[in-house]
């Protein structure tokens, strides 16, 4: 009998591997990863030639207080704008979307549609 966890798991490692090969990062288009727990949602900008993360938004970020934010589109949304007006604010205009092996629709979706209307371009 096939172990259904390591299963899964396998088939999350190829989809991350096959949607990481055809982005296109350079100097002036770091990369915006997105990585979903259980309980929240994080995002980083990473320039990938200099190796460091240029800055990071998640759900449970301090900004938010006490009011700390789900996993729902809701908070994928206010995700978006917040990493949005943060790239706005380093003069990032351009970044390729990492979206890390997760499919293209929900709180993906919402969290790049969001960062779209900040103004950013991918």
């Amino acid at each position: 009998m096939i172990d259904i966890i390591a299963y899964k798991q396998g088939q999350y490692r190829k989809r991350r591997l096959r949607s990481k090969k055809h982005l296109k990062t350079s100097d002036e288009r770091p990369r915006m990863v997105v990585t979903k727990t259980n309980k929240a949602l994080y995002v980083n900008v990473i320039d990938d030639v200099k190796h460091t993360v240029l800055c990071s938004y998640s759900t449970r970020a301090k900004e938010l207080g006490e009011k700390k934010l789900g996993k729902n589109i809701e908070a994928a949304k206010q995700v978006g704008a917040a990493i949005g007006k943060k790239l706005k604010a380093l003069k990032i205009e351009k970044i390729a979307f990492d979206r890390n092996g997760y499919p293209y629709h929900g709180k993906i979706k919402a969290l790049a549609e969001a960062c779209r209307e900040a103004g950013i371009q991918f």
